[in-house]
C-alpha cells in the first residue's frame, strides 16, 4: 500500500506493533544457503545439544531480516532508508519462536546533507513470544519535506 507522508508527518514518540512471525527451521535452511553461513550454531543440532543454549540459534542476519522486514507495511515513496546504527542481539532465536516487531520514533531531526528532507530515526526492538528482546538497533531513514528550508 503506498501512502505519501512528508518528513514533517512523523510524530515524535509515534509507536507501532508489528504481527508476528513463527521462526521455522525452512528458515534456517534457506538463509544459510543464501548468505553461505553454514556454521554448527545454526545448522548443527547435534553438536548445539551440548552448548548454554541446548538447541541451534538463528543467525542474527536471519532475526534482522525477519524483524525489519515485519516492519514494511507501507511503501512512502517520499522516504527510504540510510541505514541502522546500534545493532544488537541480546538474546538468541531458536525454531519455533515467534518474534514480532515494536517501533518509536525517537528523533526527528534536519539532515546535515541533503536540505530538502529530514532524518527520523525509529528505535527497533524485535521480540519473542516470552517479552525477551532479540534484537535492538535505531533505523535511520530520511523523508522529504513539504517545505524545503
Amino acid at each position: 500500500m503506498e501512502h505519501e507522508r512528508y518528513f514533517e508527518d512523523y510524530v515524535l514518540d509515534h509507536t507501532r506493533t508489528t504481527f508476528g512471525r513463527t521462526i521455522t527451521e525452512s528458515d534456517f535452511v534457506v538463509h544459510a544457503g543464501h548468505t553461505g553461513d553454514f556454521f554448527p550454531h545454526h545448522m548443527d543440532a547435534e553438536a548445539m545439544k551440548s552448548s548454554q543454549w541446548g538447541q541451534r540459534i538463528a543467525h542474527g542476519t536471519l532475526t534482522f531480516a525477519i524483524g525489519i522486514g515485519l516492519t514494511a507495511t507501507e511503501i512512502n515513496p517520499l522516504a527510504f532508508s540510510y541505514g541502522y546504527d546500534r545493532l544488537r542481539f541480546p538474546k538468541p532465536v531458536f525454531i519455533g519462536d515467534t518474534i514480532h516487531t515494536q517501533l518509536r520514533i525517537a528523533r526527528l531531526e534536519d539532515d546535515p546533507k541533503r536540505l530538502d528532507h529530514g532524518r527520523i530515526t525509529e528505535e527497533v526492538r524485535v521480540i519473542n513470544q516470552r517479552d525477551d528482546v532479540v534484537l535492538a538497533c535505531d533505523h535511520i531513514y530520511l523523508a522529504k519535506r513539504r517545505n524545503p528550508t
